[in-house]
């Protein structure tokens, strides 16, 4: 199926577009999030002295990421 199959099937279910932009926009933070926290957890299992170092560049990435998802969310008002 190709992407914009796909969307045209969301948006004649949703029946709006930008609610389905939304949840297909919502895909890509939470997986952004998964992998960094994850990453993060087994850094600070093979190097516990860097625990600190590595928890504070965790929540500059999840920052980036979460903007993704606001960004998202207001679009879909704003469209």
């Amino acid at each position: 199926m190709f992407p914009m199959q796909a969307i045209h099937i969301l948006t004649e279910l949703s029946g709006n577009l930008s609610i389905a932009g939304y949840g297909l926009g919502a895909i890509g933070p939470g997986i952004g999030l998964g992998i960094i926290i994850g990453k993060t957890i087994e850094g600070m299992a093979r190097q516990p002295e860097q625990s600190g170092k590595l928890q504070g560049m965790m929540f500059i990435g999840l920052a980036f990421v979460e903007i993704l998802a606001l960004m998202g969310f207001v679009l879909v008002f704003i469209v």
